[in-house]
């Protein structure tokens, strides 16, 4: 009995120390979140699936220019333990990293903190602004779903009202990250946003 107790102590410990020595292969070298004066730059915003809230965002900044914004997609089935990473094609820079958890709940691994809402500035006009080209589901391309409560949460901030402005041919791309399935809580969930200058 003791060796039983003993396994069921170590297995979760032992899951903890693989994944800390797991080499998540960032790709930093196309990143640098300091470099303002980049003419590259991606937003990514989180917003919370149960209540639309905006919950906050990061500016990603790139050295190299790229006329075209494409993302891959690496999802792995949670079994019982998965993950979703999203890659900025043109660049292969990790936009996004989440685990997924079968009758758990995983978590957002990168990036490792986003800024919060109140960082954010928003405009004080009550016009509405919509991508001319709609949005991409990044996981479900081919699906056309209405966008627009998601999207009346982050349209009137400033820097996503600067980032149509400079690229106003963009589709804004969308996922629904679910780190609880099986049977998952949707107070788990968040819909994240990518925007392209």
């Amino acid at each position: 009995m003791k060796k039983i107790l003993h396994l069921l102590v170590l297995i979760p410990l032992l899951f903890l120390v693989g994944c800390d020595q797991f080499d998540w292969d960032w790709n930093h070298d196309h990143h640098d979140d300091n470099d303002h004066n980049s003419s590259n730059k991606v937003l990514m915003l989180r917003v919370d699936y149960s209540t639309n809230t905006f919950e906050g965002g990061i500016e990603y900044s790139y050295n190299q220019p790229t006329d075209s914004f494409n993302i891959d997609v690496d999802y792995v089935d949670p079994g019982d333990f998965g993950s979703i990473r999203l890659t900025y094609h043109e660049l292969q820079d990790t936009l996004f990293f989440g685990t997924i958890i079968w009758m758990g709940c995983g978590e957002m691994i990168y990036p490792t903190t986003i800024d919060s809402a109140n960082h954010f500035d928003v405009v004080l006009t009550d016009d509405v602004v919509y991508p001319v080209n709609g949005f991409e589901n990044i996981m479900y391309p081919n699906t056309t779903a209405d966008y627009s409560h998601i999207w009346m949460r982050v349209q009137s901030l400033v820097k996503v009202r600067q980032y149509l402005q400079s690229n106003p041919n963009q589709k804004v791309k969308l996922f629904l990250y679910t780190p609880s399935v099986g049977m998952g809580n949707p107070l788990d969930w968040d819909w994240i946003i990518f925007v392209k200058n």
